[in-house]
């Protein structure tokens, strides 16, 4: 049976040495860039580069360590100009054995673990996919243009006081009951 052809950043884990780390970088070209920012949705990607290794972690498992660094545009939130931002992180995930992970029982209600950096090992490691995981995860959520301001709108019919943020607060008015309060005793 023939072996998948592996794309770049991915490692067969049976071709990975178990004595020293095997290194990786990966710069994606332009369009390789372009087909990346379509995917995750940005303006555009500047710059891409996520190098690393992949080292052997106990008996069975395996740890990918590397450092992602992209410049990404997006549009503000408040007035659609693009926003170019400077990512820089450091990524770090652990690949094991499914049996080696815990799993909750089906239906169990559970809660987000603290650690989400370890994910089930297969017969291949992409570096290419925590790399497109780790850049969704790090691009800012409401990018804003530094002069962008969110003004305030009041909508109202004629001869109607406009409700402002301040009137549907529950504890709004317990500062004045107080000081009344305060001011009988």
């Amino acid at each position: 049976m023939a072996q998948p052809v592996l794309k770049p950043g991915e490692f067969r884990v049976n071709d990975l040495p178990t004595w020293a780390p095997t290194s990786f970088d990966l710069q994606p070209d332009a369009a390789a860039r372009a087909a990346i920012s379509d995917e995750v949705t940005v303006l555009a990607l500047k710059k891409l580069r996520f190098e690393g290794e992949i080292a052997p972690y106990g008996a069975r498992g395996w740890t990918l360590t590397g450092k992602l660094g992209a410049t990404v545009v997006q549009p503000c939130v408040v007035t659609l100009d693009p926003v170019t931002t400077r990512l820089d992180e450091v990524v770090e995930r652990v690949f094991l054995p499914a049996e080696m992970i815990e799993e909750d029982a089906p239906g169990a209600e559970t809660e987000i673990p603290e650690d989400i950096s370890t994910e089930p090992l297969g017969t291949i490691i992409s570096a290419y996919e925590v790399m497109i995981e780790s850049l969704l995860l790090a691009l800012p959520l409401y990018p804003r243009a530094g002069d962008a301001e969110l003004g305030s709108a009041t909508f109202a019919e004629d001869g109607i006081t406009p409700l402002k943020d301040e009137d549907t607060k529950p504890f709004a008015g317990l500062a004045g009951l107080r000081d009344q309060l305060d001011k009988k005793s």
